[in-house]
Parts: structure tokens; C-alpha cells; sequence
């Protein structure tokens, strides 16, 4: 009798420690993904064997990965690595947050940091950022946790794999921010705002919000305004395509103004329309929006 086997989904889940890996575990298991905390890297091929043993048994994994494994980063790249001459395909979703915000969370519960050893608990978080270096930057998809709480990040990461398929398809968040309160980390594209003029200045639109009519209708009025918007999906149009080609399954296009109230906040809102007519699903963000 032949046995049926399959090649089932496969994410990684890391990132810095305090930065919300088990929220998004947890996340992953509610949508029936088959979830294992702290697997070594090098057992990563394991899993893949035993979840491509039957067909359709345990079609999604979800394997989470940290620094308490030893040789993290040579272990996890040759792993992936070797799944990948196998077929499979694993995507990484790593998780990041501002030093700031992991003492802050780490000193909440009372808790020394792994790599905290005898020195300070900015000590331990610095190794550790060192050390995922590498891991970041070729991750498939990055979530900045800093101003999110648990119901927050669950959503965020609903809106990536509630309805996931396995295939090869793009999503894609535009977060819109202010630039004095510092670029989104975890952005692959960036657009500059600022060329336009400021609805802050007109007294009447001051207290409104790029979402209401009032605001948009200046903004997109402006000079410049539709002409940027229209050259800016055509470059959009090409990197989308580029992207699938290359397999990449998320992309993040952070919007920026001043403050993140008005122009970002529209042209935000407009170029998202623009992706959605593109075919692709898309997240709408505004992080900075009442922060003023």
C-alpha cells in the first residue's frame, strides 16, 4: 500500500526575546496551525519528515526559534537551507520591538533577559540583537510589536495567516507615520509626504484627520498630488511583480509626514486602493494617528 505524502507549510517564528513570539505562537495554534515552541534549528528537517508523512495529516507548522538554541543563526540559514534543496519553502516571520519598549517589558515581569548573563539587561538585548542580525534581514516578513498590545499583534497576524493558502501570493501593509516620531522599523518601501503642502496650516482642516473628505480632497488637490500617485503605482506595479517572482509573500510600504495626521494618512489610504486594484490583499495602518 503507497502512503501519500505532501510538503506541508512551514513558518518560523523569531525575533527578540520580549518582542511577542509566544503571543504570535499562540495566534498560529488558534488558526490550527501546528505549532512546537524552542525547536533547535537543526530539527527543523525533522518536522518537515514527519508533517509530509501522511498527506493532508499536519498540512501547517509553525515552528518557533530563539537565541536559547545554540549556533542560532549558522544553524537556522543551513537548516533553511536544506529544507529548501527538499522543496519546501519555509517563510520567517520575525518579530522586533524597540530597546526602550523590551526593558520596559522585561522589567514588567521581573524577568533577566537570556543573554543578560552577569551584566545588565541592555547588555542582554544588544548580544541578542547583534546575533539575529543576519536572521532580520533576510526575514519574509517583520512586525514591529513596540506600540502594540497582545489583541493588537493576534490581529496582525490574522490579517497575514487566517486565510492562508500556502501559495505564493503577496500581502502587503501601508502603515502611515510621522516623521518626528521616527521611521517604522520593520518598513521595506518608504514615501516622503512632505513635498505637499500641510493641512495643519489651514485652520479649518487642523483638527481633522486624513480619513475625513475635507482633508483628502486637499491633499490629493494639491499640485503634484495625482501625478505622484499615478508614478508611484506604475513603480509599485513592477516591484509587486518582482516580488511574487522572487517568491517574497509580504511587503510593508510605510507612508510619511510630519506628523502622520493628514497627508500620510490619506495618500495611504489612496495607494492601498490602488494595491487592492492590483489584486493584492492589503493591511491599512495609521501608527501615529491621536498621538499629537
Amino acid at each position: 500500500m503507497t502512503t501519500d505524502t505532501h510538503i506541508p507549510d512551514i513558518v518560523i517564528v523569531t525575533g527578540m526575546s520580549g518582542a511577542g513570539r509566544s503571543t504570535a505562537a499562540k495566534s498560529l495554534e488558534d488558526l490550527d496551525w501546528f505549532v512546537v515552541d524552542n525547536l533547535p534549528p537543526g530539527l527543523l528537517g525533522t518536522m518537515a519528515d514527519l508533517g509530509g508523512r501522511v498527506k493532508g495529516a499536519v498540512p501547517r507548522i509553525a515552528v518557533v526559534v530563539d537565541v536559547r538554541s545554540r549556533a542560532f543563526t549558522t544553524d537556522l540559514d543551513s537548516s533553511i537551507k536544506d529544507l529548501e534543496t527538499r522543496g519546501v519553502h519555509p517563510r520567517v516571520v520575525f518579530l522586533e520591538a524597540s530597546d526602550e519598549e523590551l526593558v520596559r517589558r522585561f522589567e514588567s515581569v521581573r524577568r533577566p533577559h537570556p543573554l543578560q548573563a552577569d551584566g545588565r539587561l541592555v547588555d542582554g538585548i544588544a548580544r541578542e540583537r547583534e546575533l539575529v542580525r543576519e536572521v532580520r534581514a533576510s526575514a519574509d516578513l517583520v512586525i514591529d510589536t513596540s506600540g502594540l498590545n497582545v489583541h493588537e499583534l493576534r490581529a496582525k497576524i490574522v490579517g497575514f495567516f487566517g486565510d492562508d493558502s500556502g501559495e505564493s501570493s503577496l500581502r502587503a501593509t501601508v502603515v502611515s507615520f510621522g516623521y518626528k516620531y521616527g521611521l517604522p522599523v520593520d518598513a521595506d518601501l518608504v514615501v516622503d509626504c512632505r513635498f505637499l503642502p500641510n493641512p495643519h496650516w489651514v485652520p479649518e482642516l487642523r483638527p481633522k484627520t486624513g480619513r475625513d473628505p475635507a482633508v483628502r480632497d486637499y491633499v490629493l488637490g494639491r499640485r503634484g498630488a495625482k501625478e505622484f500617485l499615478d508614478s508611484y503605482t506604475e513603480v509599485l506595479r513592477l516591484l509587486v511583480e518582482g516580488y511574487e517572482r522572487e517568491g517574497k509573500h509580504y511587503v510593508t510600504l510605510a507612508v510619511g509626514c510630519t506628523g502622520g495626521k493628514h497627508r500620510s494618512v490619506a495618500m495611504s489610504e489612496q495607494l492601498a486602493a490602488r494595491l487592492r486594484d492590483e489584486g493584492l490583499e492589503v493591511q491599512v495602518a495609521h501608527r501615529d494617528l491621536g498621538r499629537e
